[in-house]
């Protein structure tokens, strides 16, 4: 007979035991990766990786079975939400956005990039005939962004209206900014009629875009940070990069045989992605893009920095970075980045 003393002893040792258990099962979480992108010709690396497999392939040559959950998400801040809640182990934004949750999780979950996605030129465009610069915008025009006030398009508008107005008058914009997908805010500029007649694009969208006479460009990124500069980059927290070193040497090792995939054969980089995107556009097209001189897929990240330094002086970040390594896990070090 089992007393009520012996009964307890041995509920909390098999209590023990479990938690034990679940400890060391999350310690050694190992195999697993939760992946989240966004749209566009952006991912490509990212498509790459998929449609070949890499992740598992280099997973195997480690000797682990690594399990793959892709997921597709429009925005940075929700993307930002799923990895700091532990729904995702690793998500894909823009620099400006990925800076802004390192910036707050330092001391903490010590959020940093692992790999840039590729440099590539992102325009504002527009349908409305009478804005050929910045300064001509007005509170009837609606801009769309993926993430108003605080993605890529917006920050780096924001860096541009503070060089054109003042510093105190970065979030000028602001106010007519509209969150919105990259293929929703470019079907509402190609069809005109709408509140939205301006969108801050991305590869492909803007190329099909400009493909309507009743659109054009009134910049690029690449004029505003004075050339090539990173676009996307894939992010995680100090927990997932420490307790999984062999699936995080996978994953980065993926990447990089994806960019040498890419920029071994262009025309197959342009199939995969129209495989893996379920895309819709002209493969023409797509390689068109793949091939643009303006565009880098590389793992390497490209003036970083300028975003990391313009926005702490404009107070958007409190932390300052003494260069583009510190907030890049030491993985990414090896190549000539800024």
């Amino acid at each position: 007979m089992v007393t009520p003393f012996k009964r307890s002893a041995l509920t909390l040792l098999a209590a023990t035991l479990a938690a034990g258990a679940l400890f060391s099962s999350a310690a050694q979480a190992e195999g697993k990766i939760s992946i989240a992108q966004q749209f566009g010709i952006g991912y490509l690396i990212l498509d790459v990786v998929r449609d070949q497999q890499l992740i598992e392939k280099h997973g195997k040559a480690q000797g682990l079975d690594i399990q793959v959950d892709w997921n597709s998400i429009s925005g940075a801040t929700a993307m930002n939400e799923a990895l700091l809640t532990g729904a995702l182990d690793v998500v894909s934004a823009g620099v400006p956005p990925m800076l802004t949750v390192w910036d707050r999780t330092k001391g903490k979950q010590n959020v940093k990039a692992i790999a840039a996605l590729g440099s590539m030129p992102n325009y504002l465009l527009t349908n409305n005939p009478n804005i050929k610069a910045l300064k001509d915008f007005s509170e009837k025009d609606r801009i769309a962004v993926p993430a108003a006030g605080v993605g890529f398009q917006s920050r780096t508008l924001q860096i541009e209206t503070a060089k054109e107005f003042g510093d105190d008058q970065f979030k000028k914009f602001d106010n007519i900014s509209v969150s919105l997908p990259h293929p929703d805010a470019t079907a509402a500029l190609i069809a005109g009629g709408s509140e939205i007649n301006s969108h801050f694009s991305s590869p492909p969208f803007q190329y099909q875009a400009l493909q309507n006479p009743n659109v054009h460009k009134v910049l690029s990124s690449y004029d505003i940070l004075g050339g090539p500069a990173t676009f996307n980059v894939l992010y995680t927290t100090e927990k997932f990069h420490d307790e999984n070193p062999k699936t995080y040497k996978a994953f980065y090792d993926a990447l990089a045989e994806a960019e040498n995939i890419i920029k071994a054969d262009k025309p197959a980089a342009a199939q995969a992605y129209i495989r893996v995107e379920q895309s819709k556009l002209p493969l023409a097209l797509v390689e068109q893009i793949v091939k643009d001189p303006e565009i880098d897929f590389t793992v390497v990240p490209q003036r970083t920095f300028i975003y990391a330094e313009k926005l702490q002086e404009l107070g958007v970040l409190k932390n300052k970075a003494a260069s583009w390594k510190d907030y890049f896990f030491e993985e990414a070090h090896g190549g000539s980045g800024s």
